[in-house]
């Protein structure tokens, strides 16, 4: 594919398989096509690496934060589970939107190792009453079983998985965590954007198929509770309908009860 833009005459030339079009650079498919390309070069580059959320690294493009923030706060969980915790800068995101919203919620975090400086950095945070850490294997049954046992029977759950990105590791997750997903929340299996990432240089051939948007199709696919699909935008006073996001094909939402 090869793009110009002219910005005296305000065109975008699209050149793909012989095929040319011309678009209106300030147009709406233009737009679209420019921050796809963005996205990808954002990733090479590590520019999600350059955020923190009142002081821990958190790892996120801010769109996908901004979105995340308008589901929390439609939801209103009262316990947000995270798969994967890194730094724990999504933590105290999520801590810090429970709080401001009232809920006195919790969040659980679960990651396979959890350094012992990231530990500290948590545990000593001042929204640290609000989350519970749990090392382990996040698809081992006693790990299940210990994100469970913190969980009561009336609490409205919302799940993000952002751990191990192999179609087989976050499909297992969907299959251990949508269980405590209550209608009308979530399950988010996060960075399905690895799938148009195989051929940048920090890609690998492999994303192609095997990425956390495959696992989410095939879950949606076979659990008819679910519907895949971006939630609505709450607010939209432009022409635009689709996500500048990293998470294409995340948003699982529960629409009925039932395994």
């Amino acid at each position: 594919m090869r793009i110009t833009i002219e910005t005296k005459t305000r065109r975008l030339t699209l050149e793909d398989d012989g095929n040319v079009r011309t678009l209106d650079l300030y147009g709406r498919e233009a737009f679209e096509l420019i921050s796809s390309l963005w996205l990808k070069t954002g990733w090479n580059q590590k520019y999600s690496y350059t955020f923190t959320w009142l002081g821990r690294p958190i790892i996120q493009h801010p769109e996908d934060l901004v979105r995340l923030q308008e589901v929390i706060y439609n939801v209103a969980p009262d316990v947000i589970v995270e798969i994967g915790i890194a730094h724990g800068g999504s933590l105290v995101f999520h801590a810090s939107l429970l709080k401001a919203i009232g809920r006195g919620g919790r969040v659980i975090g679960v990651d396979v190792e959890i350094r012992p400086h990231n530990r500290q950095a948590i545990e000593t945070h001042v929204l640290a009453p609000m989350i519970t850490l749990i090392e382990g294997d996040s698809v081992a049954a006693e790990t299940v079983a210990a994100v469970r046992g913190l969980i009561g029977p009336s609490d409205k759950v919302l799940v993000v998985l952002d751990s191990n990105h192999t179609t087989g590791h976050v499909l297992a997750e969907l299959e251990g965590y949508h269980p405590i997903v209550t209608p009308g929340s979530y399950i988010v299996a996060t960075d399905g954007i690895m799938r148009d990432l195989h051929d940048v240089p920090r890609g690998r051939a492999e994303w192609r198929d095997d990425n956390p948007a495959a696992a989410a199709e095939e879950f949606a696919a076979s659990h008819p509770q679910f519907s895949l699909g971006p939630p609505a935008w709450r607010f939209n006073e432009s022409g635009l309908e689709r996500p500048v996001t990293c998470w294409p094909s995340a948003w699982l939402r529960r629409r009925t009860s039932g395994s």
